[in-house]
């Protein structure tokens, strides 16, 4: 049994795309809750802002205790060591 690393390329573009996905969801979800929305999407200011950073990193610690991101679930590198 090999214990092979994966590939840098994955592990970048997991993480980025994590973090849109959670951008974009999680800060859509807080402008709907607090009245923040546009015709254009969202726009935050002031706590919004820092509930959505904590979001953004509860998800990234959360997602860690339990195997691995979704993108990293999806690109099969998940549970792996990065």
């Amino acid at each position: 049994m090999t214990d092979e690393r994966p590939k840098t390329w994955k592990v970048v573009a997991a993480a980025i795309l994590d973090f849109i996905l959670v951008f974009v969801v999680g800060g859509y979800v807080i402008a709907l809750l607090t009245g923040s929305t546009t015709e254009n999407g969202f726009q935050l200011n002031g706590w919004p802002v820092l509930l959505l950073i904590a979001v953004i990193i509860l998800y990234f610690r959360g997602m860690k205790r339990v195997g691995g991101t979704l993108f990293k679930r999806l690109f099969g590198i998940a549970g792996q060591r990065d």
